[in-house]
């Protein structure tokens, strides 16, 4: 059965910009034409966006980080809106320049976790692989702009051979990201080669590549790629959509093709102030991306990296979002909210308290909606405790349920929020 859905016979497609509209759909479709009419100038970015004082000085800066943008993906900006969730991730202003308390240029750690150039080792069963500093677009708030964008810094054969070696002399190691720059704007033949090096070490269980390159290049998701990445299972691929704008067409049909051929998707997103840092922005994506069978993973809070100061939030933000997602929507729509730490940290995953008070052989709970009540541990868990005094005239409180005096807390009109 023929499992790969053709793009060009797609009944919807999202609408291209007047500057590209008589561009062949052969052409349009071609991921390797969207990577060779990227736009990055002034003068590009101009003719599509009403660009504000501040965009334009940032996009003549020659100290910023790389700016590059695919015809599809800035076709989606609002051309009028300087507010635009797209359009803010992908179009520099000056707020890019400014310094911040805590400001790093390798936020993660990262190099010093590096024992070959391309491999953070950070955890004991798995490492980081970077195979490329290239991206399809880049991201204001990129977390190794140090890195990405640089030709020059990009990894040789010989860089890929090492990472390799590294590997493969480390049995403990099981788990292998692939990242970058990001390893799905690279050729077929290079990605399979290197994913064919890495089938070949016995102890490897599992391969993961994370790419955003889906969200600025669909096209890029070919049947030739697929056939080639179906090879490789367990194979599984994380993308990283930030906002429910730019899950278009096109990009369901690139995810469909990937899930036709087994592999399994999951969705890193970050948390970004102005894009979507609201409940009701991030239900509508956890839900979007669940009905194209993609699990939200990660939430990350944005990183202390230079040039993205005007991206954070609160991390209190980011409780409150995952507050406003648990048991308001299905649990298997609600990712992780992540601060990954600085000076080599990891991750550190960070959620609303749900236990109120606890004691010996008990642990006071609450629900979404605040209902409380206790859990008791079994009995041969429990200490022998010396009888307590009790005030019966004592008010309702957290202590009558520790007590037994008490099975529930409810919050008022609790019972009529279900009828």
């Amino acid at each position: 059965m023929e499992t790969f859905i053709n793009n060009y016979e797609a009944k919807r497609k999202t609408k291209r910009h007047t500057l590209w509209e008589n561009v062949p759909d052969e052409q349009w479709e071609d991921w390797k034409w969207q990577l060779s009419n990227r736009i990055n100038s002034v003068e590009e970015i101009s003719k599509i966006i009403n660009l504000t004082d501040s965009e334009i000085n940032a996009l003549q800066s020659d100290s910023l980080f790389r700016v590059d943008i695919t015809p599809y993906f800035i076709s989606l900006l609002d051309p009028d809106d300087p507010n635009c969730p797209l359009r803010k991730q992908v179009i520099p202003t000056e707020k890019e320049k400014e310094a911040f308390l805590g400001m790093q240029e390798d936020s993660l750690g990262e190099d010093a976790f590096s024992p070959v150039k391309g491999i953070t080792h950070r955890y004991p069963d798995r490492v980081l692989m970077l195979v490329t500093t290239q991206c399809a677009s880049y991201c204001r708030y990129c977390t190794r702009s140090r890195l990405v964008g640089d030709s020059s810094k990009n990894y040789s054969g010989s860089d890929l051979e090492k990472q390799i070696e590294y590997i493969r002399n480390n049995p403990k190691v099981r788990d292998v990201l692939l990242s970058g720059g990001d390893p799905l704007v690279l050729p077929v033949k290079r990605l399979k080669l290197i994913l064919s090096k890495l089938r070949e070490i016995p102890h490897l269980d599992i391969v993961r590549i994370g790419s955003r390159t889906p969200i600025f290049n669909p096209f890029v998701v070919t049947k030739e790629l697929c056939d080639m990445l179906s090879e490789f299972h367990p194979l599984w691929v994380n993308i990283h959509v930030n906002h429910d704008k730019e899950i278009t067409p096109e990009l369901r049909e690139a995810c469909s093709n990937m899930l036709n051929v087994g592999i399994p998707l999951g969705n890193q997103a970050v948390l970004l102030k102005g894009i979507n840092d609201t409940v009701n922005i991030q239900r509508k994506l956890c839900i979007d991306l669940v009905k194209m069978r993609v699990r939200p993973y990660y939430l990350y809070q944005c990183d202390l990296v230079k040039g993205a100061g005007h991206f954070r939030t609160s991390y209190t933000k980011g409780i409150e979002i995952i507050e406003g997602l648990r048991g308001h929507i299905s649990g298997y729509a609600v990712p992780t909210f992540v601060v990954d730490a600085p000076y080599g940290g990891g991750k550190i995953p960070v959620a609303p308290n749900y236990i109120v008070s606890q004691t010996e052989g008990k642990v006071l709970l609450r629900n979404f909606e605040g209902f409380m009540t206790v859990y008791i541990d079994p009995i041969q868990n429990r200490d022998i405790h010396t009888e307590e005094v009790i005030d019966e005239d004592e008010d309702v409180s957290v202590l009558k349920l520790l007590q037994g005096r008490q099975k529930t807390i409810i919050p008022q009109n609790y019972r009529k929020s279900k009828e």
